[in-house]
């Protein structure tokens, strides 16, 4: 049993959205679902750390979450600034049972404990001094920091060492989201996933160990579209 993270899929099974238009992305369905199959075993879990799909509504991607459930293992997904399909747990969780994918589970305000590991994560958001961010973004960090706050929370109950998955990094280039960082240093969390930065832009993102916390980018593109091991 082990576990891995990949973010950034991007499926576009039901939608006419493909990123088939980047360089890199060619053919990137059929590589993802050859490479999860030669590396991801039916008794792994996998983290999916946001922009799963293209679809604007849970029916839209519809495809893509059948493409998922089809592959192996368990799947961990988390919400990307893509992800316009996400709603509300209660409907997410029908949708999953109304449509039989049952190796599929939703990050939110939760915890899970694979491998002694206790998953937990939120979105995140753009960082304060980034040149994306304006005033308002402000509350969104503020929410995004409490639900990772409860998602800590979750995690300690249950006992394994707190691993954090996130979508957005809480540093880029010379930013920081400090309530991010707040949670994570003040928990003395000492792994955190990351997606949202694609391989052109990845020598601007972390990776390794800042201030105790060592940080991976796992965007599909950037791990050549196949799931890197966490443990």
């Amino acid at each position: 049993m082990s576990l891995f993270a990949i973010g950034d899929l991007h499926l576009s099974l039901n939608s006419d959205k493909s990123m088939e238009v980047f360089r890199g992305w060619e053919r990137y369905t059929e590589r993802i679902e050859k490479n999860w199959i030669e590396t991801v075993r039916e008794d792994d879990t996998v983290v999916i750390c946001g922009d799963l799909s293209w679809g604007m509504s849970l029916n839209e991607s519809l495809e893509d979450f059948k493409f998922l459930h089809r592959l192996p293992g368990k799947k961990i997904v988390l919400k990307g600034n893509h992800d316009y399909w996400w709603t509300t747990m209660n409907k997410m969780n029908a949708f999953l049972e109304e449509n039989s994918l049952s190796s599929i589970s939703f990050l939110h305000n939760n915890a899970f404990l694979v491998c002694g590991i206790s998953i937990f994560g939120t979105r995140g958001w753009v960082n304060e001094d980034s040149s994306d961010y304006k005033a308002s973004d402000k509350k969104v960090i503020l929410r995004e920091a409490g639900r990772l706050k409860a998602s800590l929370s979750a995690a300690k109950e249950l006992g394994g060492e707190p691993y954090a998955f996130l979508h957005y990094p809480p540093l880029y280039n010379s930013g920081r989201s400090e309530e991010i960082l707040e949670v994570l240093h003040s928990a003395g969390v000492k792994k955190c996933y990351f997606g949202h930065i694609h391989s052109t832009a990845s020598q601007f993102a972390p990776k390794g160990i800042y201030h105790g916390v060592d940080y991976s980018l796992v965007s599909a593109d950037y791990l050549s579209f196949k799931p890197e091991k966490v443990i």
